[in-house]
């Protein structure tokens, strides 16, 4: 073939075929990236009256242009929201929002959640009324019934009461002291539908109403108001002088990374970061252990005093602590201290579930019963401890630490 000819079939057929070829991978590659992947946090199972709904957004190219929010329910469709984002492109969005179910117009049991979301990368197929995320939802509109059974009529400031409720197709019964949630347990045969409440008011109550709780798992609620009568009560002060021998013997048992003893210029520092620091430490653990209660009541009877003790500290008192002859902290003690002789049994205040037994920040050794329905007891600073799943009344769970030394009665509900 002359060369003239091989160049003409070459550049008639070859150069054209390769381009073809080219423009076809492209295209294949661009149709090939995936599009906006979407998840539900969490994934809903109920729509309500006022359900909330979060959903994650992220786009491998072109960042993510607009999104649609969607109820399917037989024929019905019927549009949450639909949003566009404008500016810079972003691989990322996240849509929150509250489904107000009830003016949705359709009917309550199942239905279809659809989300449909579009990037800004060009395809050269595009099929955007194709969800990219779906769930299936119940739609429930009905909110729980809540009655109040009975309450404790008279309350103490840093005390608490007791509230019977009665309420049908409710998944969580709370009181709310303010911004204070407390949990109701169910009692009685399924079929009463009765929750009991035990509830702190806190030792600085200001006011502020108690109100009764009750959610479906669809999110829909209904409110009632408790009505107490709480008597102001105050409580002591104390002033605590803190002397450098005092803090040179504990601070090194209190603060062991240190590596021994603590030079005295840093003694007030490090006393404050015991006394601030790791004082908070130890209350966020003790509502931490408060906060996975057994659902039902393990006490049987009145909560018992240990034999022998005397109280010589009383809860919520204002501690100001003094070092030089100058104020240095204000700290709230929330707890009783009791006195008692070395070595003498710790009995268990009532009957429980230990939970805990260990080292508790400045509290030393610690023991914290469960006592169930929320109401656990911490006995701290014991020379032995005693590891055990069940601890009835007055069976020794501990031993006291040093001569006179205290240990408290903490009550890990909230005041």
């Amino acid at each position: 073939m002359p060369r003239s000819a091989f160049r003409f079939w070459f550049t008639i057929i070859v150069i054209p075929s390769l381009f073809v070829v080219g423009a076809l991978g492209y295209l294949a590659w661009r149709q090939s990236v995936s599009g906006v992947r979407a998840s539900f946090s969490p994934p809903p199972k109920w729509i309500g009256v006022k359900t909330p709904l979060v959903v994650d957004l992220r786009a491998a190219r072109g960042g993510i242009r607009s999104v649609e929010i969607r109820l399917r329910q037989g024929s019905s469709k019927v549009v949450i929201t639909k949003q566009a984002f404008e500016g810079p492109p972003a691989s990322e969005q996240r849509v929150e929002l509250q489904v107000a179910g009830g003016t949705l117009g359709l009917r309550e049991g199942a239905a279809t959640l659809e989300v449909l979301a579009r990037d800004g990368f060009w395809r050269p197929i595009r099929v955007d009324d194709r969800p990219v995320l779906t769930a299936q939802v119940n739609l429930d509109f009905a909110p729980p019934s809540l009655e109040i059974v009975g309450a404790t009529r008279y309350w103490a400031q840093g005390g608490g009461g007791l509230v019977v409720l009665r309420s049908k197709g409710a998944s969580r019964v709370v009181v709310n002291v303010g911004n204070l949630a407390f949990p109701a347990y169910p009692v009685g045969s399924p079929e009463s539908n009765l929750f009991v409440d035990l509830v702190a008011l806190p030792w600085n109550y200001q006011g502020a109403p108690l109100t009764a709780v009750a959610q479906d798992e669809a999110g829909n609620s209904t409110t009632r108001a408790v009505s107490i009568e709480v008597k102001p009560r105050r409580f002591k002060t104390d002033t605590i002088e803190i002397k450098d021998d005092f803090l040179e013997r504990k601070l090194p048992e209190l603060l062991p990374e240190r590596g021994g003893a603590i030079p005295q210029a840093e003694l007030l520092p490090a006393f404050l970061t015991v006394n601030r620091d790791r004082r908070k430490q130890a209350e966020d653990t003790k509502r931490m252990l408060a906060a996975k209660t057994q659902p039902r009541p393990l006490w049987d009877g009145a909560f018992v005093q240990p034999r022998n003790t005397k109280v010589f500290s009383n809860f919520a008192e204002t501690r100001t602590y003094r070092y030089h002859g100058q104020d240095v902290d204000t700290q709230i003690h929330f707890g009783y201290d009791l006195a008692a002789v070395r070595h003498g049994p710790v009995p268990a205040a009532n009957s429980g579930v230990v939970v805990f037994a260990g080292p508790l920040s400045i509290y030393g050794n610690a023991v914290v019963v469960d006592h169930g329905s929320r109401p656990s007891t911490a006995t701290c600073r014991p020379s032995t401890s005693r590891r055990a799943t069940r601890s009835p009344r007055g069976r020794s769970s501990a031993r006291v630490g040093a001569p006179a030394s205290p240990w408290a009665i903490i009550c890990t509900t909230r005041y």
